[in-house]
């Protein structure tokens, strides 16, 4: 019978980590809490262990398992070059109760470094691999102790319930594993959502703890326009772009657009002569309340348009990984003026700029700034499609609505 260490029953969990650790080390396969349902892990740098955990499972290579990193950003060294909407997605959902599924096929990829017994269960025939960042501060600590990833699948046998406590796993595994960590029923008590990105298409491949309408919304790409006090250039801004995104087209209305300020004040309503300069054109921004830029806003943005120079290096001096994303409007680099206390001639001049720049920038987002989302695996393109996606697919749920957070169905799954 296999040794359970009870994570409930001690004050500090680090032994237990250090055991676990260990067991993975030798080249055990262990039984571990996730945030959704119970997993079976093994060190994914050692050939056997992953063949191990294989044969336990019970799953042909046909069925590649599920690579967990420790966080999304490890997910780049094996995509080597992310599609917008991957992440998006990775950024939005990770750590989380989304299982990602990408294509790792580039020659750069460490996906191509994983050892040939390891990557036969994991990599797809096209290429594409399923990740998991595990929102569980086990998880996270075992990671510390790794120099690879974890192979990690659910604790089930074929065609019993992903379990989402430990006694479940003792039961069916039994003197097969020799270590078990139980930290009680799982948070979500089901599996995750499982989705493959290909380019700026994606499906949902499972229903899970993610809801598919979140899921949805999850996918959407949020433009940021950034001023000051977000009392004049910004909410202007954010008008003027949410007019011309409209008159793009029904697909376009997905896109997002807020304003915020490096300065603001909650809820402040917008300049008179703003509003005044807006209506002229057609636009209403008499219910604007401004607001601070945040880490939520930062963590979710896909675009960031600052009115000047300053505004850019305010931000990246808050969040410098988020450089990629942050531009100046002015394509020059130079600053936009702010028309604050001026008269409505200056603010129509400012408004003008901005409209301009703005239409720059929307001539440079092609078709694929936009998630689209595909109801079958035939409306991806057939060259992306490996036996993982397929795997996946046979074993989502037919006939059931798409929210399983503690749904009950028996369906053998290979990702957590």
């Amino acid at each position: 019978m296999a040794t359970v260490l009870d994570l409930r029953r001690t004050d500090d969990p680090r032994d237990s980590i250090h055991r676990i650790v260990e067991a993975l080390a030798k080249g055990h396969v262990v039984g571990i809490p996730t945030e959704t349902v119970y997993g079976l892990a093994a060190d994914g740098l050692n050939p056997d262990a992953v063949e191990r955990l294989a044969q336990l499972k019970g799953r042909p290579p046909s069925s590649p398992l599920v690579l967990s990193v420790r966080g999304h950003e490890a997910i780049l060294d094996y995509v080597c070059e992310w599609s917008p909407l991957a992440q998006r997605l990775a950024r939005r959902c990770m750590p989380g109760p989304l299982t990602l599924v990408v294509p790792c096929h580039s020659e750069a990829s460490v996906a191509t470094r994983l050892h040939p017994r390891v990557r036969q269960w994991v990599v797809g025939e096209q290429g594409c691999v399923g990740f998991r960042v595990v929102d569980h501060p086990v998880i996270t600590q075992i990671h510390q102790y790794l120099r690879g990833p974890l192979v990690l699948t659910s604790a089930n046998l074929s065609g019993s319930n992903p379990p989402t406590r430990g006694q479940e796993v003792v039961e069916q595994f039994g003197d097969a594993l020799p270590l078990m960590l139980d930290d009680g029923p799982t948070r979500y008590g089901g599996a995750s959502t499982v989705v493959r990105v290909v380019g700026h298409q994606y499906e949902i491949l499972r229903h899970g703890a993610i809801e598919a309408a979140a899921m949805n919304d999850f996918a959407k790409p949020l433009i940021v326009l950034v001023c000051t006090g977000n009392t004049c250039r910004s909410p202007m801004a954010e008008g003027i772009l949410k007019q011309r995104l409209a008159a793009k087209g029904e697909d376009w209305k997905q896109v997002n657009v807020i304003s915020a300020g490096v300065a603001a004040n909650d809820g402040a309503m917008a300049a008179m002569q703003a509003i005044e300069v807006m209506e002229a054109q057609g636009i209403d921004i008499s219910c604007h309340a401004s607001r601070p830029l945040s880490d939520a806003i930062m963590h979710r943005a896909d675009v960031v348009l600052t009115m000047t120079r300053g505004h850019r290096a305010a931000i990246l001096a808050a969040w410098p990984e988020m450089a990629n994303c942050v531009h100046t409007l002015r394509h020059d680099g130079g600053d936009i003026a702010d028309p604050v206390g001026g008269p409505v001639e200056l603010y129509e001049q400012c408004a003008a700029q901005i409209a301009s720049e703005l239409d720059q920038w929307l001539a440079e987002l092609g078709d694929d700034f936009l998630p689209q989302l595909v109801n079958s695996v035939e409306g991806i393109d057939k060259a992306s499609q490996s036996p993982h996606d397929q795997s996946l697919r046979e074993n989502a749920p037919r006939s059931t609505p798409p929210n399983v957070a503690g749904d009950e169905r028996s369906d053998d799954q290979e990702s957590v």
